[in-house]
């Protein structure tokens, strides 16, 4: 179960970034199915508040993740991603809103690798790269909900750990996934120093 005092702690923290706070307070006029501000707009906000930064800084763009297995077709994603675009225009950096039923179709070009279809918007972030990323928020009436299925230790920690057995139980090319994890590392610890990176091989099983 998620530790409590840590939950309110990541609200606090992700109240300190105005971006963050636009898309918890705006996204569910968008009524996405089982939808979630999920991975390193969450993470690199904690990350920047540690380190002593503006809460925005270094964040290249936001996920907005969402589930609808009903309509795999490009034009029903594009639809909300039309509307996300004017909806969030205020903030400094792209939202980006992805159908993670239809991720599986995309990935391989984009990515070098084939994946296996997630089930839920949940079975998407349990296989996001880095541990720390796993994360999904969200505001349901006015409480604040976290999804984060390996706990919060490591992003409150600054640790860095690849979720290898995961990866590894969607992904045909485990090298490419591993090429994947350090790249985004090599960009993370230039910007967070304090970091505390566990290579790839060292990771234990999760």
């Amino acid at each position: 179960m998620l530790d409590e005092a840590q939950s309110a702690r990541l609200d606090a923290l992700l109240k300190l970034n105005e971006d963050a706070r636009e898309i918890l307070n705006s996204a569910p006029s968008l009524i996405m199915p089982h939808w979630y501000l999920a991975a390193g707009g969450i993470s690199q906000t904690v990350w920047n508040v540690l380190h002593g930064l503006d809460a925005r800084n270094g964040i290249k763009d936001y996920d907005v993740v969402y589930y609808d297995s009903s309509d795999l077709s490009y034009k029903s994603e594009d639809d909300f991603i039309q509307k996300a675009k004017q909806l969030f225009k205020q903030v400094s950096v792209p939202v980006e809103v992805r159908n993670q039923a239809r991720v599986h179709l995309w990935y391989p070009q984009r990515f070098g690798y084939e994946i296996k279809p997630h089930q839920t918007v949940e079975d998407a972030i349990r296989t996001f790269p880095a541990i720390a990323t796993c994360v999904g928020v969200k505001y349901v009436g006015r409480r604040f909900h976290v999804y984060a299925p390996y706990g919060l230790d490591d992003l409150f920690d600054l640790t860095v750990r690849p979720n290898r057995s995961q990866i590894a139980a969607i992904v045909r090319n485990p090298e490419r996934a591993r090429e994947v994890y350090e790249e985004k590392v090599n960009r993370w610890i230039k910007i967070w120093p304090k970091l505390q990176v566990i290579p790839w091989d060292e990771a234990d099983e999760r």
